[in-house]
């Protein structure tokens, strides 16, 4: 038996009337979710200024940045393990000689953002380099001095400290920095940080870090689906960054993962090394139609709207008059799904030319979408007719 969620066009209007905490955000980034780059993934703490000046050569070389990839992110591990005599963070003497100024200055000549990573504790999660508790308000200072765009804000080491106390600060801090930083909550959604973190960060994760592997990308986008009705322009949910590219998953199931991530309207943070990927994660990474659903201005999170066991459907409002649409086969085998108008808040008069956005195929459907999957699977679609838009 079939078992629905609520309709969607009753969510989207729950949208629009409810006070989402993201409508009082006080900096004007994150107008659509963020896309860009992070070091931990792939490299872990084995990062320098090398790397990440080859990764900023790749991602314009790739084409990647001019699709909207903007921000360069390291991770934990770029600074020294202790602050210099003045108190200040400083960059990693041996990894990154060259200070954090100058890789600013590198990265922002290639056209894109500079981002790094800090933590709300009193060290960061790698214990390797000092947290900013108790010195929001002069690290702030220094990565605006540094020029930099973008910070990940961890949870470790926090001295059991009231999250929402130790974020504002941060928060607070960069807004008086006198620099637009874009600031990224990292709390892995232990104190439900979509019920409060919308007025002051521009996304805030929802989940535990992901892992390699299927298991991990499918339970991530689960626990990530409830907080939908908290995201919009300003404020997103956060399920971590993609593993697309980093060898745990197949081609099709990077495919799930990057449809489905676009649907929720979650950041787009590449987590491999773009200066070697394959052919393979490229085009995956460089689907314009898919981006453009992320992308899209409504900033309506995608949910999940219809299930019969390991058959799904996710739909989400666009722009436009718009619906975005994946039919998800998280089974072990093939197997076909259909997709009713009724569920996703179609009329069920309604005919629709439905565009892969995969495939770049074409079909009319009446009342439903019937598609055959493979296993691990999903195929995306646009609507000519009505107007609508679907990823399968």
């Amino acid at each position: 038996m079939a078992r629905t969620a609520a309709p969607l066009f009753p969510f989207f209007f729950l949208l629009l009337s409810s006070t989402s905490p993201a409508a009082a955000q006080k900096n004007r980034l994150g107008r659509t979710p963020q896309m860009g780059w992070n070091s931990w993934n792939h490299f872990g703490c084995k990062i320098d200024e090398v790397i990440i000046r080859k990764i900023a050569d790749a991602m314009v070389d790739t084409g990647l940045a001019k699709l909207g990839y903007e921000y360069v992110n390291l991770d934990d591990c770029w600074a020294a393990h202790d602050r210099d005599s003045q108190g200040n963070l400083a960059a990693n003497g041996t990894t990154f000689p060259s200070g954090m100024r100058a890789l600013a200055d590198y990265v922002h000549g290639k056209g894109l953002k500079l981002g790094v990573y800090g933590d709300a504790g009193l060290r960061t999660c790698s214990r390797i380099q000092p947290g900013s508790l108790g010195y929001e308000d002069q690290d702030a200072r220094t990565l605006a001095a540094w020029g930099i765009d973008y910070l990940k804000y961890d949870n470790c080491n926090n001295q059991n400290i009231s999250p929402l106390t130790r974020y504002n600060r941060m928060s607070e801090a960069l807004m008086n920095s006198g620099r637009d930083v874009f600031f990224s909550l990292c709390e892995w959604g232990v104190d439900d940080p979509a019920t409060w973190a919308g007025s002051f960060a521009n996304s805030w994760r929802t989940t535990e870090d992901i892992k390699n592997t299927w298991e991990s990308m499918t339970d991530n986008a689960d626990k990530n689906d409830k907080w939908a009705p908290y995201a919009g322009p300003g404020g997103w949910n956060d399920p971590d960054m993609l593993e697309v590219g980093n060898g745990g998953m197949t081609i099709e199931e990077n495919r799930c993962h990057f449809s489905i991530w676009a649907l929720v309207k979650a950041p787009l943070i590449i987590g491999c090394d773009v200066s070697s990927m394959s052919p393979e994660t490229k085009d995956i990474l460089s689907n314009q139609n898919v981006i453009a659903v992320n992308q899209d201005k409504l900033g309506v999170q995608g949910r999940k709207v219809q299930q019969d066991g390991e058959l799904e459907v996710w739909a989400g409002r666009l722009s436009r008059g718009r619906v975005a649409l994946v039919l998800w086969n998280r089974g072990p085998a093939e197997a076909s799904i259909t997709a009713s108008w009724s569920n996703i808040g179609l009329n069920q008069s309604a005919v629709v030319d439905a565009h892969d956005l995969w495939t770049v195929s074409t079909s009319s459907n009446h009342m439903s979408l019937l598609v055959k999957t493979t296993k691990h699977s999903l195929i995306c679609i646009q609507n000519c007719s009505s107007a609508r838009f679907f990823c399968v």
